[in-house]
């Protein structure tokens, strides 16, 4: 019997994490001793008042059946509170929010609610590869905007607003953004709420990295004037509250455009496992000492992280938000991969080629925060005994040997 894929996969591969994280495993398993710097996988645990929570709600016998479509009002409630605290918005818990197994999840339900063949969506280059995957899984038409050093890593909005848009539907956006770091400030999310409500378009607003190494308070794009009429946000615990395998997140906005989510995603899961939820309400309870004791780590590593790249003759920018670094490869590399693949041959440390995310990030690659700085000064100190450390100050062209 021969069964073939979907046609909706046709344009889609497999996951670039997926795959790389399995071939960094045999090369492991083969004895290389790879470190890897790659994915944000944040190694540090939660706070033990999330974990407490968890393992008392898991005793109780009555905790382990099917769960609400739409979460607990315990963590609805949870969530409300948190937005107003952090961004001053005040949010319905009734009808404004909706827990999710992450925020990944997330973006698949927006695209199957509201996406179909003839839409087009607006998506970043570079950006998160998934956004770009869910567009086509749906039969839209993606369409990339770019984001360049030399614009700040921002869309140029006038420039969008001179092409057509007649069928665009959504536009996906996300700041702070990941690959770069780049923090939007109010000013641009209130033109990015004027030209979506301009050209009848929804934004759709992936925000979890706001509270990792942002020196500003962090923003949710519904504390913006106008950007309830035309938007929905994403959030996550997963990178702030260093819950990342266990699928919390949560969309917030509007009523209807929930109510019309929830139609899809009830058919689509069972609900969240009921003491991941009341861990859940402990982490959005927990004060500012959390977030300053989280980041006072990350302090600490990114420091080594920034040493590792200048090492290899990188030059990354000032000011980068969340749990990676970005920087540009040197002249002496054709691209992100070229580098990558030189560092994980001669140092046995894997960097994320900047392509993957788009071709706006060929000449790049970026780092993860995301592992002890013991590992990070083993990696460091690899590095510095590299081949490219000549390469770097001589320009001449170098191939990687093969693993």
């Amino acid at each position: 019997m021969n069964v073939s894929p979907a046609s909706r996969l046709a344009h889609t591969g497999e996951y670039y994490f997926s795959r790389k994280l399995r071939e960094l495993a045999a090369l492991n398993a083969a004895g290389a001793d790879i470190i890897s710097l790659g994915i944000g996988s944040p190694d540090l645990p939660p706070h033990p008042s999330v974990t407490a929570a968890l393992a008392a709600a898991a005793a109780r016998p009555g905790a382990h059946g099917y769960q609400s479509y739409q979460g607990t009002p315990a963590l609805r409630g949870a969530l409300a509170g948190f937005y107003q605290r952090r961004y001053g918005v005040a949010l319905d818990p009734a009808t404004e929010i909706l827990p999710l197994l992450g925020s990944k999840e997330g973006l698949m339900h927006i695209g199957m609610t509201f996406l179909e063949a003839g839409d087009a969506v607006l998506i970043p280059n570079p950006g998160y590869p998934t956004y770009r995957a869910v567009a086509e899984i749906c039969g839209a038409e993606v369409r990339e905007y770019a984001l360049t050093a030399a614009t700040g890593w921002l869309p140029d909005l006038g420039a969008l607003a001179r092409t057509d848009l007649s069928n665009v539907k959504m536009m996906l956006v996300n700041y702070p953004h990941m690959p770069t770091g780049t923090a939007a400030d109010r000013p641009f999310l209130a033109r990015l709420v004027e030209f979506a409500t301009a050209h009848d378009i929804l934004l759709v607003h992936d925000n979890p990295y706001g509270f990792i190494l942002n020196e500003t308070p962090p923003t949710s794009l519904l504390s913006v004037p106008g950007a309830r009429a035309v938007a929905l946000e994403l959030n996550s615990l997963s990178k702030s509250h260093n819950m990342a395998g266990w699928r919390v997140g949560a969309l917030v906005g509007r009523a209807d455009l929930l109510a019309a989510v929830l139609r899809f995603k009830s058919n689509m899961d069972s609900g969240m496992f009921l003491p991941v939820q009341q861990a859940a309400v402990a982490a959005l309870a927990l004060g500012d000492d959390w977030f300053e004791d989280l980041n006072a780590t990350y302090r600490g590593r990114r420091a080594l992280v920034i040493e590792l790249l200048r090492a290899l003759g990188c030059a990354p920018a000032p000011g980068q938000v969340g749990l990676f670094i970005w920087a540009p490869v040197p002249a002496a590399f054709a691209d992100g991969y070229a580098l990558s693949d030189a560092v994980l041959a001669e140092a046995r440390v894997f960097l994320t080629p900047g392509g993957i995310f788009g071709s706006n990030g060929q000449g790049y690659v970026r780092a993860s925060l995301c592992q002890p700085e013991s590992v990070l000064r083993e990696a460091l100190a690899r590095v510095k005994a590299m081949h490219p450390l000549e390469i770097a100050a001589t320009g001449t062209t170098w191939q990687a040997p093969k693993l």
